[in-house]
């Protein structure tokens, strides 16, 4: 089944809930529609949505965390167990979906949405920004058992992508590992480590997880 984006967001910048001498652009809004680049391969090179911005340069941006997408469902979820409303784009996604599991989706899977062409690349990993940001004892822990971390996506196509698109997925890869999985493994879950490492993760990413379980 596809699914469909409720929202598209961009970054309004604030100070940095990790205490960090710098902006975040952790909280993402709603806005009217977002246009896509493609940016450079390293992180320093930006976001590859058109006006958003990417506060921690070392870690966030460039070509394989070009554009973030989170599950509208996944929102829904933690309301009810924190007690608080999640607006989308709180979670610092760029596109707020619904209808279909983004983390589901297998690595390196492409996906049609406007008039652009995406590529499920990495799964989005806790870090310090997010736990502050949630404010929450524990979040990182949390999250990480839950499992549903949503997608970062590659630009394979430029384009415009509009609250109400579909998404219309491509097949997917005969590797069969899903974003979830590799988040997994990424947490150290040598089980799955095992599993992605042979695979599909780019660059650092798969290098940590050849660490992780033994292998050069």
């Amino acid at each position: 089944m596809n699914g469909v984006v409720l929202s598209t967001n961009v970054a309004s910048p604030q100070p940095d809930p990790g205490g960090a001498a710098r902006r975040s652009g952790i909280l993402k809004v709603p806005c009217e529609k977002i246009e896509l680049v493609i940016p450079g391969l390293d992180y320093g090179d930006g976001s590859g949505v058109v006006g958003d911005f990417v506060g921690d340069s070392r870690h966030h941006g460039g070509y394989h965390k070009a554009i973030y997408g989170f599950n509208r469902e996944e929102l829904n979820f933690w309301e009810h167990v924190l007690g608080t409303s999640l607006p989308s784009g709180f979670f610092g996604e760029n596109l707020t979906v619904a209808e279909l599991n983004l983390s589901e989706l297998m690595i390196n899977q492409r996906v049609h949405i406007g008039s652009a062409l995406l590529e499920v690349s990495v799964p989005r990993i806790p870090c310090r920004t997010f736990a502050s940001w949630l404010d929450v004892h524990g979040w990182t822990k949390k999250f990480t058992e839950r499992a549903q971390c949503g997608t970062y996506f590659r630009i394979i196509k430029p384009g415009t992508i509009f609250p109400g698109d579909h998404l219309v997925l491509s097949s997917p890869p005969s590797h069969g590992v899903t974003v979830s999985e590799a988040f997994q493994a990424k947490m150290g879950n040598r089980v799955f480590a095992r599993r992605v490492a042979a695979h599909c993760l780019p660059g650092h990413h798969h290098a940590e997880l050849a660490r992780l379980v033994g292998e050069k």
